[in-house]
């Protein structure tokens, strides 16, 4: 018993001196409850009295509150959020220089090449003898392999065959030719699916006598009245010309409509009546077909024919070329002075209303809408006045024909159309080189085909955008003359030879009988299909200049300086600071001589490599640039270890250009603007 007694008596509640729990007990403001007196607990002194020792869990505030005062507490609490503010206020700056100090990105129309595509002669896909859009989906794999950005289409328009489909029918139609409004969706889709753009010529300064604005005008039909340019010309029951207005292809511009009783006004031919754009509704009517085929997911616009837009409201005689010329004998278009019929007073207001169309929807990222400006045939002044002002847009660029327009090889003529551009081309602003185009003869029938892939060389390597009309990077040579029931200027018909893919009927542009113009006669052995396995060819030597301009820093952002710009040869360096390297660029146009480059390019060493040839026997080898071999039509891409920055020496300074001012940092691998 005295055991149970001792068990039982260890279960007994004993008071005990210990501290009080103040996390059981309620706070000062709440309404506590007094225990019995028989039942209560000592208390002793408050926990504030104590020496508290180390930190204990379930600390009240109080309690913790006297520990995170301790200097052992403290001061780590304050480093770290002086730390954290520092942090901040840092990455801050660095954001903010980040922005400042970094260049400006290329946009897609200067990121890569431009490639031209006049779709009737591209590829046909039906053997109807007429090249179509499905023609052009078929063969999108051919393009990325040229590593061209942006394909362009000429005019697909409906429109009857007059003047190359320049006289439009229906803006918002695709001519049966070439397809439906569905296959130019899914020509669109296919593009952008494959990381490439999409622009199209946009022929604003006229249409077709057919379209039904013009039907409606004749007939004075509300708003539709004004639509185009009419006036009086009817004098004794005969027609006169109300002035001695030329149109571009001869004769009167004034042509006599019998349903109106008056004369209308046409730049191009007596089936293509100029629009009135002096009307608001015409400015409006060519706003909403930019926005239409925009909605169809089109990336830009070549705009054509920009000159013409605009004519004198006084209707007074442009003066004559040659002043004792009878006047009854003018009938050339280049017999006058075109002062009242092209780039008149408001045509720049025009541009920049497109340019806003297209800015309304460019606000996506990665979207930015292109417009390039037509300004062939007028001179460098006007045609830069196209760019823009400083802090008022028009054109991303004119596109630029002085190169395709040559028609003698010569190294000094290629120096100056050169910088006859970038000399004249506002600050800031991008550069763009066109080799051919629809209306001018092809580089090989043009220039000779030695010089092919000089030519291409020369527009990859130089600052802006490269652009290249279909078959000249397999070096295709104009058609034979022929005769169509077609109403065309038969002189611009030999550039538009259909496309050459293999040495099958037609060219293997056409599965049909006969193909709408026939091919080159060289079409047996320039072809695609020949050159894309031949080593040297000129297909092949197009990718890989494509190939290298996407991957290379110094073409697309580094300085540009000339070393050679007279004589038979064209030689010229691009680089960049930062970079411990430079590329020279040499063309020759002229019988087989050497050059000494080492007395002309500072810095240049006794041999370097040559990276890239047009003769397939130097790629590779290491040249004496005291002595540069040099035959007909070759050209050099040399690649040498520099420190030398010609763009900063006092002599050469002067003639040397940038679009983006720029500076590459090889610790970082980055551009910065801090040079």
């Amino acid at each position: 018993m005295a055991e149970d007694e001792g068990r039982g008596g260890s279960l007994a509640l004993r008071p005990k001196g210990g501290y009080t729990n103040n996390g059981f007990v309620q706070s000062e403001d709440s309404p506590s409850t007094v225990a019995p007196a028989d039942c209560s607990l000592p208390v002793l002194a408050p926990p504030a009295a104590l020496d508290l020792g180390q930190p204990y869990a379930g600390m009240p505030k109080e309690v913790l509150l006297q520990f995170s005062g301790r200097t052992c507490y403290r001061l780590p609490r304050e480093l770290l959020f002086w730390l954290t503010v520092a942090s901040v206020l840092a990455l801050t700056a660095a954001t903010a220089a980040t922005i400042v100090l970094s260049p400006r990105c290329l946009d897609w129309w200067q990121d890569g090449p431009m490639y031209q595509i006049y779709p009737r002669s591209f590829r046909d896909s039906d053997g109807d003898g007429d090249g179509d859009l499905p023609g052009v989906l078929e063969k999108l794999d051919y393009l990325a392999s040229l590593h061209v950005k942006t394909l362009w289409l000429t005019s697909f328009y409906k429109s009857p065959l007059k003047d190359f489909r320049h006289g439009v029918e229906d803006f918002r139609e695709v001519d049966p030719m070439f397809g439906t409004m569905r296959d130019f969706e899914d020509l669109v889709a296919a593009v952008h699916d494959r990381g490439l753009k999409l622009i199209m010529d946009f022929i604003p300064n006229h249409t077709s006598d057919r379209h039904a604005w013009f039907q409606l005008s004749r007939n004075r039909t509300g708003k539709y009245s004004s639509y185009y340019i009419w006036h009086n010309c009817t004098q004794d029951g005969g027609t006169v010309p109300p002035n001695n207005w030329l149109s571009v292809y001869g004769n009167s511009s004034w042509h006599f409509d019998p349903v109106r009783n008056q004369c209308y006004f046409h730049q191009f031919t007596s089936q293509q009546p100029d629009l009135n754009f002096r009307s608001p509704h015409v400015q409006e009517e060519m706003s909403d077909i930019l926005r239409f085929w925009l909605s169809k997911g089109v990336d830009g616009f070549s705009l054509n024919s920009v000159k013409f837009l605009l004519e004198a409201q006084h209707l007074r005689d442009e003066p004559q070329v040659y002043r004792n010329q009878s006047p009854d004998t003018v009938t050339q278009y280049s017999e006058l002075y075109h002062d009242f019929t092209t780039t008149q007073v408001g045509l720049h207001d025009l541009v920049r209303s497109f340019r806003q169309t297209l800015d309304q929807q460019s606000r996506e990222p990665g979207r930015y809408r292109f417009l390039g400006t037509e300004a062939s045939g007028e001179s460098v002044d006007s045609t830069m006045m196209y760019y823009g002002q400083p802090f008022v847009q028009e054109a991303d660029f004119p596109f630029n024909s002085l190169l395709s327009s040559l028609d003698t090889p010569s190294g000094g003529q290629v120096s100056h159309a050169i910088m006859t551009w970038l000399q004249n081309m506002p600050e800031g602003k991008w550069p763009n080189w066109m080799t051919g185009s629809p209306e001018q003869a092809r580089i090989s029938s043009r220039l000779g085909k030695e010089y092919v892939n000089l030519m291409n060389l020369l527009v990859f390597t130089l600052p802006g955008t490269p652009i290249t009309y279909y078959g000249e990077e397999i070096g295709m040579g104009d058609t034979e003359a022929i005769s169509l029931n077609e109403t065309y200027d038969k002189s611009t018909l030999f550039a538009k030879a259909p496309m050459q893919w293999d040495n099958s009927s037609n060219a293997g542009f056409s599965g049909g009988v006969q193909a709408w113009l026939p091919p080159a006669d060289d079409y047996l052995t320039v072809n695609v299909d020949a050159q894309k396995m031949q080593p040297g060819s000129a297909l092949r030597f197009y990718q890989e200049l494509g190939q290298l301009r996407a991957g290379e820093l110094l073409l697309s952002r580094g300085w540009f300086c000339p070393v050679v710009a007279q004589g038979p040869s064209v030689a010229f360096v691009r680089e960049l600071p930062g970079m411990d390297r430079a590329l020279l660029v040499v063309g020759h146009f002229g019988e087989p001589t050497t050059l000494n480059l080492q007395a002309l390019v500072p810095g240049l060493p006794a041999h370097v490599r040559v990276r890239l040839s047009t003769s397939p026997a130097m790629q590779g080898q290491k040249v004496d640039t005291a002595a540069i071999p040099l035959t007909l039509g070759v050209g050099l891409l040399l690649d040498y270890a520099t420190s030398t920055l010609l763009h900063r020496d006092p002599a050469l300074s002067h003639s040397c250009f940038m679009a983006s001012h720029a500076c590459y940092s090889p610790m970082l691998g980055i551009l910065h603007r801090s040079c």
